[in-house]
Parts: C-alpha cells; structure tokens; sequence
C-alpha cells in the first residue's frame, strides 16, 4: 500500500533534474532565490492531499502508521525540505498534540481544518527563552467574563500568518512549578477582530521559502475550555506528542541527505579530474561510502524507533529523544563531507548544482528546530541511572516485527505514549542477543564485540552519575553519556535490521557488509577503533552509491525505485 502512495507522489513530482518541470531543481532554487513557498508544490500538495496524512482514520485521515507517514514525507523533503516544513511538518507538530490530549470535539475541528487544505500552526517558542519554554511568559489567564486571556508573544512560527488553528503553549497558572502551563488549541476563526498582531517576518539562511513570522496577543480572549487535557498538563502533554515529532521530523530529513547524495554522486559521474573519472577516485569513493553508510545508519535508527512507537510505546521517551539527536548529527556530518567532493561548486547557488547547498541550508534547521539536541540529551540524561542499575540488566527481547521491515503494526495510540521509559529499554537488550543467537561473519562479530564493550562502559559510567549530574546543570561529560546511549542504540538498530531482514529479496540488504560499515561508523564516533575498514566494503559500498543514482534509486533502506522501473 505504502509502495503505491509513494509511487504516486513521486510521479506527481517528477523527474527533479528536468529544467522545465515545474517541481524540479531550477524551480525548486529560483523560489528559495525569491524567499517563497514554491506555488506550484504546494499545488501539488493540496492535490494529492497531503494534510490527510497526519490525521488519523478514524477522523477520516490517512494517518495509520509512523513509518508510511515518514516514508511519504521523506518524498517530499528530498524535493524541497521547505515544502516538507512549511508545508507539511509545521501542521504535523500542532496536530499530534491534539490527537494526543485533545477531546472528541478538539479533534474533530483539527481534522477538519487539516482535511479541508486548512494549515495548522505551534507556538512553543519565545526567543527571549529558546528551548526553556517551562519559562515562558506568554499566559492565558482567567478574565472576570470567565473566558481565558491571552497576552504575550510566539516567535518563529512556520505560517504564522497563514494558519487557521493553533496550538498554544501558555501560562494559566501564576503559581511556581511544573503544572503552571497548559497548551491551547484555538482557531483564529474565533478570535476578535485584529487579533494576533502579526509580527514581521524573519527572514533565514536556511528555510528561505518557509514563512517564519510571530504573533502578538494584547488581552485577547480565548474559550474557557481551550486547553489540550486538564489544565496543567501542557509540559506532559508535550513530552508525550514530542516522541512522534522527535521520531518522525529527523527521519523525513533523510530525504535531504538522500538529494545529496544524489547530487554528489552526479557529480562524480560527470566530472574527471586530470584524465580520471572522479568517480574511479578512491579517495572520492570513500567519502561516498562513508556518507552512504551514515545515510543508512540514520535510516535504521529512524525506522526501528518509528516500529517502536506502535510496538513499545512505554519505551519511546527514551528512543525518540536519542534518534533525534543522533540521526540529526549524522546528516549535517554527512552533507559537510559530500560538499567536499563538489568542491568550490558546493557554495554555487545555481547552475546544475546549485540545489545541494540549498538542500544543505536547510539541513540546519533539522539540529536545532522543534526541539534542540541539546534538549533531546537532557530528556535522556535523567533516565540513565535507573536503566543502569535496573533496566540494563533485565535481557527481556523486544518484539521481532521492531525490525522487520513491512511488517504488520498495531494502530497507532497517542494515549499509551509515556513520559519515562520506567526503567525499561528492551531494545539495547537485544545486543548481546544478536551476539548470541546468530553467526555473523568474523568482521561483524569484532565490531559487535566493540560495541558491547562500549555499551558495558556506559552502563557502569551511568550507575555512577550523581543526583546533580540529572539535571539542567550537567557536566558535559554527563551529557556525553547519554550522546555515547544513542550511538550504542544506532548500532543496535544496525545489525538488528540486518539480522532480521537477510530473507527479504534484496541482496544489498541481506549482504553484511553494509552493516560491517555502519558498525565501524559508530564506533568511530564512540571514540573506539573500529580497526582498518576492509577494502572491498569500502567499494561495495561506493558502487552501490553510483548505481542507485544511475538507476534512480532512493537510497534508504526501500531502495525503492521510481515508478515503473524495474529491477536490474
């Protein structure tokens, strides 16, 4: 079914590289050129509609599965990462907090706005507060009518001058402590006339097409019944919807290192360099292969949390915080290494390269946007000590089908979501159950050994934390801990959907040397030595970059092929 829906939309977009199609390359920089949405996507967006897919089927969506919603979004990023904000994950991020505390009546209007082409808006923000939104000032407080009154600002909103709802996080309490703020869901359709003030717009150097504006509210009143659950909740109700955005937006950006591989890879095609093919270059080969494997890693990671959200929702704290912040470091590292194969035509901001350093501007964003990396690892930090002295030990295996790929998932549940994993974390688990129940071959075994090692240090480093290293005042060497969790989590992902998908028929899949790389990438990152990567995967890998971009193969983990091509 997935297959068919993004066959669709890719067809729909067409052939990026032609210049006179109008969701291509040239038109998708001569938009960003003039700091605007590329019309004629968000026409093509509305056609195919786009918004059914964050709204649940119950209320009449298409939203069924994490994993179909980032395989279709991660279309769209890889054509125009504006279009994939501003139009699609901007309405996403509001949405999931009303399918998440929202009432009957709450959704149903969500729904409807969305389903109807309408675009929804988020007001975490304040810039005098950044990511420290339990500080914001921005409050909507009782009047004397009984109605709540909003007064403050939100800043940096995607389509913040566009939207026909919005949610709201707020001040509804002038008492200290963590239930002193609610989120709002309010539509501007009920608000008075001339309320928000509209802010100027900030103009980015990455985004340049999103509409990234603020709004004012001056005493402007607001439903008594706004709130997103009980009155209170508004930091639970975000940490709960937080595991779907955390899980799905670094993993819809895949699409963008996917373009740049494309474009690199077009590159070395095209180009020689004193009398060679710069495609033949070792050298060049290695940076492909390197950027290939950190794509795939991300992909592994991203697919493997996604399947954990339907199947260990109680977990999901723990992994959607470290994905975010893993899979987020790896793509900006891997799109800086491939602008060193384009060389000076990196920074070209036309011609027939000139999408890569749009694709890399935008790429920035995906580190800091929605919620930092730094915040990412303090909502793991806390967690860490328990799972050290409890959790780690307990070898319970999580569900199989959190591996393998296609396979049947349960309905997605929004309420089931929890704010701690509660010392749970079946997935890293599995390590030494991959070690244990299978024969990978020599090279595999060494790195998995390597890893287990690192994941054992980590463990009794974790046991050791003090109280004051849990909090926002952590060392950085505390913080480091729960960075070197995530890797440790990567690399079980890796050879986990390895291990589970060799049946599938798909050679590059089912052969491990893809795995040997990725295993070595994240021990390198680990500060481990992975040992001298043997020379034939190195190869392996760059030939399989080349010939992907020369079949027109996505190159995630579907190695999907577009519409209408069959395999070679």
């Amino acid at each position: 079914m997935i297959d068919k829906t993004v066959d669709d939309l890719e067809s729909r977009f067409g052939d990026p590289w032609d210049p006179g199609n109008p969701t291509g390359h040239a038109a998708v920089l001569a938009a960003d050129e003039a700091g605007e949405m590329l019309a004629a996507g968000e026409r093509l967006l509305d056609d195919y509609r786009l918004n059914a897919e964050f709204v649940p089927p119950e209320l009449g969506g298409r939203l069924t599965r994490l994993d179909h919603l980032i395989e279709v979004m991660r279309t769209v990023f890889r054509h125009d990462p504006c279009l994939g904000l501003g139009y699609g994950a901007a309405s996403l991020i509001p949405a999931v907090n009303v399918w998440t505390a929202g009432d009957e009546r709450q959704r149903r209007r969500m729904a409807e706005v969305l389903l109807s082409g309408g675009r929804a808006v988020s007001g975490y923000h304040e810039l005098a507060h950044g990511n420290d939104v339990a500080r914001a000032e921005f409050s909507a407080l009782p009047g004397d009518d009984g109605r709540l009154r909003l007064n403050g600002r939100k800043e940096v909103i995607a389509n913040a001058g566009r939207a026909e709802a919005m949610v709201l996080f707020a001040r509804t309490s002038a008492a200290p402590g963590s239930r002193s703020h609610s989120q709002l869901f309010v539509e501007k359709a009920d608000l008075p006339e001339g309320a928000p003030v509209h802010l100027p717009r900030f103009r980015s150097a990455g985004m340049r097409g999103v509409q990234l504006g603020g709004l004012e509210f001056r005493d402007c009143p607001i439903p008594a019944d706004a709130a997103l659950g009980a009155p209170g909740l508004g930091m639970e109700t975000a940490l709960r919807s937080f595991q779907i955005t955390r899980t799905a937006l670094p993993a819809m950006t895949v699409g963008i290192l996917e373009t740049g591989l494309d474009v690199a890879a077009r590159f070395t095609d095209e180009r020689v360099l004193y009398g060679r093919s710069l495609a033949g270059m070792p050298h060049i080969g290695a940076i492909l292969a390197d950027a290939f494997t950190d794509l795939l890693i991300c992909d592994c990671l991203a697919t493997v949390t996604a399947r954990s959200v339907h199947l260990l929702p109680g977990e999901t704290s723990l992994y959607a915080s470290a994905a975010k912040y893993f899979v987020t470091t790896l793509l900006m590292d891997a799109m800086d290494a491939l602008s060193r194969v384009l060389g000076a035509q990196f920074y070209i901001r036309d011609g027939g390269y000139g999408i890569f350093q749009k694709h890399l501007r935008d790429l920035a964003p995906a580190g800091f946007g929605h919620t930092a990396r730094v915040a990412c690892l303090s909502t793991v930090l806390p967690q860490l000590p328990r799972l050290a002295r409890k959790g780690w030990l307990d070898d319970t295996q999580p569900p199989a089908d959190v591996f393998r790929l296609g396979a049947d998932l349960p309905p997605l549940s929004f309420e089931r979501l929890s704010i701690s994993s509660g010392g749970r974390d079946s997935l890293s688990a599995s390590l030494p159950a991959a070690l244990d129940s299978c024969e990978p071959d020599g090279e595999l075994r060494r790195l998995l050994l390597v890893i287990a090692a690192e994941q054992a240090d980590v463990r009794r480093e974790c046991a050791a934390l003090a109280p004051g290293d849990l909090t926002v005042a952590a060392r950085p060497e505390a913080l480091r801990l729960a960075a070197r969790y995530a890797a440790v989590l990567a690399a079980v992902a890796c050879v986990n959907i390895w291990l589970h998908n060799r049946e599938r028929h798909d050679a590059f899949l089912s052969d491990p040397r893809w795995a040997v790389a990725a295993l070595g990438r994240i021990a390198e990152r680990m500060g481990r030595d992975p040992g001298q990567r043997p020379r034939h995967v190195t190869e392996r890998l760059s030939a399989e970059v080349l010939s992907r971009h020369r079949d027109r193969r996505g190159f995630g983990l579907s190695n999907r092929r577009p519409p209408g091509q069959r395999l070679r």
